[in-house]
């Protein structure tokens, strides 16, 4: 691995500071430093990292507790050493869903991949949705959740949430076509089935915040595609939203920030999550929807801006053009306040190691320059 990916990267004296890290995003803090901030990194990237560069050994997460030990150890050595505050880890309750399954094209992956079917849904009647097997949240294994936050290094918090949010899951388990059609055809079907799960989301949220370590509840639901919310801004502010205000309550009783994943353009109901939802953060940015510059601008400091690297150049320029973007949005972004360096989205197993690594680096370069002027 070439080293000089890694010159600022603290590998060996990381020093995370999670209150820190909140203070700055919450507008509590000044311009002390512009932390990192991730939503997900494949393990296709992961797991180079881990056993070339930290010279540790791979094991997958498994079924068997030692197996989902020595991945999540290793999982958090990654997270801390790559100079993060915090570590972020979800996982979904089991919501059966139709699924495509095919092989990962990354050239350094061999897992499969799998999309939600568009076409063909689990619940396309109330027939099929009494029949469906909702999971309890009492018989749920909390142990991962529970393991990290009882593991992590000194200075670490965690940042977790549910797999997937509401919207995600109903387009799911309704495929988008059936959920389309439904909400025409059988409203009141749709709105049973985002209940339903809206409930199951709520407790298991009620769970983890009680976790003693959680700084940040942080889900990802993806509302829009390209040009526009995937199904219409009314139909999200009375299924969808709603829960998001409740996750969101149950985060501000704790005292912890909301923060919300979504793709797409979601302009439209930009307004309802700052004022009616109460978002305190907002994630995933493309630069043919809104350049993460210009939707910080826009919005100011009503909430934190996280992450904006676009992942088309991400993973697909060069490392040295992929540093060149981190500069620009550390030194544009990180002066205005509430801004983590990062991703527009998250890092996929396509993204190159190595321009994962530049990022990173020149993250810490660049934030580096910042402090020290």
């Amino acid at each position: 691995m070439n080293r000089d990916l890694i010159r600022h990267i603290p590998l060996s004296s990381p020093h995370p500071n999670a209150t820190e890290f909140i203070d700055i995003l919450m507008g509590r803090l000044g311009e002390v430093r512009v932390p990192i901030v991730e939503y997900i990194v494949d393990d296709v990237v992961l797991r180079p990292i881990v056993t070339d560069l930290f010279g540790r050994t791979w094991v997958d997460y498994g079924d068997r507790k030692e197996e989902q030990k020595a991945y999540l150890n290793n999982f958090i050595e990654f997270w801390y050493r790559m100079g993060y505050d915090f570590v972020r880890f979800e996982q979904s309750l089991p919501l059966p869903e139709h699924k495509l399954v095919t092989g990962d094209t990354a050239p350094a992956s061999n897992k499969t991949r799998a999309w939600a079917d568009e076409h063909q849904g689990a619940i396309t009647s109330w027939e099929d949705f009494e029949r469906y097997p909702w999971p309890k949240v009492e018989e749920f294994d909390f142990f991962p959740f529970e393991y990290l936050n009882d593991h992590l290094p000194e200075g670490m918090g965690l940042i977790s949430c549910h797999g997937g949010g509401v919207f995600e899951h109903l387009s799911w388990i309704m495929s988008f076509e059936g959920l389309c059609t439904l909400l025409y055809e059988d409203a009141e079907l749709v709105k049973a089935t985002a209940d339903r799960l809206g409930e199951l989301m709520t407790d298991f949220y009620r769970q983890i915040v009680s976790l003693d370590n959680l700084i940040a509840v942080f889900p990802g639901d993806d509302m829009g595609y390209r040009s526009a919310t995937l199904v219409s801004p009314n139909d999200l502010r009375k299924l969808i939203l709603p829960w998001h205000k409740k996750f969101a309550a149950i985060a501000h009783e704790k005292k912890l920030p909301y923060f919300l994943h979504s793709c797409g353009n979601v302009i439209a109901i930009m307004d309802d999550l700052l004022n009616d939802v109460g978002i305190d953060g907002k994630h995933s940015f493309e630069d043919a929807i809104i350049p993460v510059q210009e939707f910080q601008s826009r919005y100011k400091k009503r909430l934190a801006t996280l992450g904006g690297l676009d992942l088309n150049i991400l993973s697909g320029a060069s490392p040295a053009d992929v540093r060149s973007h981190t500069r620009f949005l550390v030194e544009t972004c990180g002066p205005r306040g509430r801004y983590a360096m990062g991703s527009g989205n998250s890092v996929p197993s396509y993204v190159p190691v190595e321009n994962y690594l530049a990022m990173i680096d020149e993250a810490h370069a660049a934030n580096a320059t910042l402090t020290n002027k």
